[in-house]
């Protein structure tokens, strides 16, 4: 069953490949949505997939790439939307 949730990172997650590394993970999982930098300087994935897709997505997103330091990561259930893609913004 298809699930949604936004995801709001904070730490060291932006001009660190965060969202580009996401879209990949998301990708692979078949995931559709985008991820955003925010003007506070956190990251915003908005994520549409299987529930365990988003379980997997929420498990990378508390780490991230190398180069970042992910300090939180919150999560709320969200209605589901269907997206074609997965984007970055």
């Amino acid at each position: 069953m298809p699930a949604a949730r936004r995801f709001t990172i904070k730490g060291r997650v932006q001009g660190v490949f965060f969202r580009e590394s996401t879209r990949r993970v998301a990708e692979s999982l078949g995931i559709t949505g985008h991820a955003i930098n925010l003007r506070n300087g956190d990251v915003e994935v908005l994520a549409f997939g299987e529930a365990d897709a988003l379980d997997r997505l929420a498990e990378y997103l508390r780490d991230g790439p190398t180069m970042a330091d992910v300090a939180a990561v919150s999560s709320e259930s969200i209605d589901y939307e269907h997206h074609e893609t997965f984007t970055t913004g």
